[in-house]
């Protein structure tokens, strides 16, 4: 059993999670970084950063934004454990399309008790992995990454499966759900265009192009 996490605010823990999702990507919590993810003016980010300082949960790196402590990680993962399981949920129990889950889970993850979350997580077998392809923390915080590569990587001719698509754009899961490139399906690599141009893949609906770019947000297995 993991010990209790600190009584936080329910703004509190989505600046954790914005941070632990800024880490994940490589990219620093820097104050216009943080206001930018949540959508909030600098001087507020900067305001709950201090306030996530004094309690321990991030450490203030000068001109590089914060950091996660340990606890600070701790409750983050909490958080997105809870956001990753309740979506697995909502796709497996309940019918919902890959567009539709991120901002319900969204609005319950805070309200998810310990008691709740257990039980959700036996009810599905103990998943690993959320429907859009991001593992889900233990139910000792632990978290596993797969040694997957971007699409972008594939050479052509080279087959694959994909292992995830970028979360939390509704617009962009319903396009690629409509290309055929959602978790687990199959997708052949075509061509890519010279002078950066796009790449040309095949999945179960026929031929597309998109994007360098996209294609680099994309995993393959």
């Amino acid at each position: 059993m993991r010990a209790p996490p600190p009584e936080l605010t329910v703004a509190a823990q989505d600046y954790l999670k914005a941070i632990y999702v800024l880490e994940s990507s490589g990219e620093r919590a820097t104050t216009s970084a943080l206001a930018r993810h949540m959508g909030v003016s600098a001087p507020s980010a900067t305001a709950m950063t201090k306030r996530l300082d004094e309690l321990g949960l991030v450490e203030r790196l000068p001109y590089r934004g914060v950091a996660l402590t340990d606890e600070g990680r701790r409750g983050a993962l909490e958080v997105v454990r809870h956001h990753r399981l309740l979506e697995r949920y909502l796709v497996d129990r309940l019918g919902l399309s890959l567009d539709e889950v991120h901002a319900e889970a969204e609005l319950l993850e805070h309200a998810l008790s310990d008691e709740l979350e257990a039980k959700i997580d036996a009810e599905l077998g103990f998943p690993t992995h959320d429907p859009h392809g991001d593992p889900i923390p233990d139910s000792e915080l632990r978290l596993v990454h797969g040694e997957n590569r971007s699409l972008l990587d594939l050479e052509p001719g080279a087959r694959g499966s994909i292992a995830r698509v970028p979360d939390g754009d509704s617009e962009l899961l319903r396009y690629l759900g409509e290309l055929g490139i959602v978790p687990d399906a199959s997708v052949e690599m075509l061509a890519h265009a010279p002078f950066g141009g796009p790449v040309t893949v095949r999945t179960s609906s026929g031929e597309h192009a998109i994007s360098r770019e996209l294609a680099d947000r994309i995993a393959a297995a």
